[in-house]
């Protein structure tokens, strides 16, 4: 099957971008979630094996505009500029949408996903020209700063559906960071990015691990900067720029989850030291003081709370 991709549309979605006005989207696409990260249009779409897209190289698109795209599940291959990215899970690939390119996704196995993001080339802290140099590389998911980068980026796709408006507006600078910090490392010219920016995208690395591992009772800051390979000095200075402190950030993200979790009338059977573990949660007295001084209820006062208000 054969997509004709390229050209744009009044909206600024990057389904205009894969199919104007030409074949339905319908046709290769399973299903898509667009969201709005401040200037960043991030859409997570799933579409059946042997898609093929390729351009009409037509110019209404903005050659200022710029898409990611980071396999969520499966694999292909995208060409563009005598270029060629085979790509796998967790794997990153620039491209521009305004030139021609071929994006082939594999026959074998099942619906292939990926997470888009369309922004504009002047969000980022390199020169044009070394941009454009990156479109069809590959970028590894798998060691380095390419794999911190796609496990923020992986971590997006599976969350995009619980985060609210207010959410996705501050992490549109972070996200902005993240990419490029990720087409730095990849030009080998992290000296071109600014020492804050390396920092944030760093930071929204370490943040999203630790969401990611907030059930184990072993995630300690020794453990966050062993795997992030930098000093437990600078983790915690990080985190001290911005007003936090490693542990207490932890404990306060847990908090969350156990809350949401007390607040779920379908969890009203869980014991509350059941749902207190699997947020990493070890000691039932120090988790009960702790809730208590961050709502001012007891955990069992505010689950009865939630009821009440369920019931109503």
């Amino acid at each position: 099957m054969l997509i004709r991709a390229g050209g744009d549309s009044t909206r600024v979605e990057v389904m205009d971008e894969i199919s104007p006005g030409g074949e339905p989207v319908e046709r290769f696409a399973l299903g898509h979630e667009v969201s709005e990260f401040g200037p960043v249009q991030v859409t997570l779409m799933t579409t059946m094996p042997h898609s093929i897209l390729t351009p009409a190289p037509i110019g209404l698109v903005d050659p200022d505009v710029f898409h990611l795209g980071c396999v969520v599940r499966g694999g292909g291959v995208l060409a563009q500029d005598d270029r060629h990215a085979d790509l796998g899970a967790g794997d990153l690939v620039l491209y521009n949408p305004s030139r021609p390119y071929v994006a082939a996704f594999a026959p074998d196995g099942p619906a292939h996903q990926v997470l888009l993001l369309r922004f504009s080339r002047s969000l980022l802290p390199l020169p044009s020209r070394e941009v454009r140099h990156l479109s069809a590389v590959r970028l590894q998911g798998t060691r380095g700063i390419g794999a911190l980068s796609s496990q923020f980026l992986l971590q997006l796709a599976r969350r995009m559906h619980e985060l609210t408006p207010s959410d996705t507006a501050r992490l549109a600078t972070l996200t902005i960071d993240v990419l490029g910090t990720a087409l730095a490392d990849a030009l080998d010219a992290q000296n071109a990015v600014p020492p804050h920016t390396r920092r944030r995208a760093l930071l929204a690395q370490v943040h999203a691990f630790i969401r990611d591992n907030l059930g184990d009772a072993h995630l300690t800051p020794g453990a966050i900067a062993a795997a992030h390979h930098i000093s437990l000095r600078y983790l915690h200075k990080l985190f001290h720029q911005e007003g936090h402190t490693v542990a207490g950030w932890i404990r306060e993200r847990r908090l969350e989850r156990c809350r949401r979790d007390f607040a779920d009338p379908h969890l009203a059977a869980h014991p509350i030291h059941a749902i207190a573990a699997r947020w990493g949660f070890t000691s039932p007295a120090h988790f009960s003081q702790a809730f208590r001084a961050a709502y001012g209820l007891s955990p069992r006062q505010f689950r009865e709370q939630r009821a009440t208000v369920h019931a109503d």
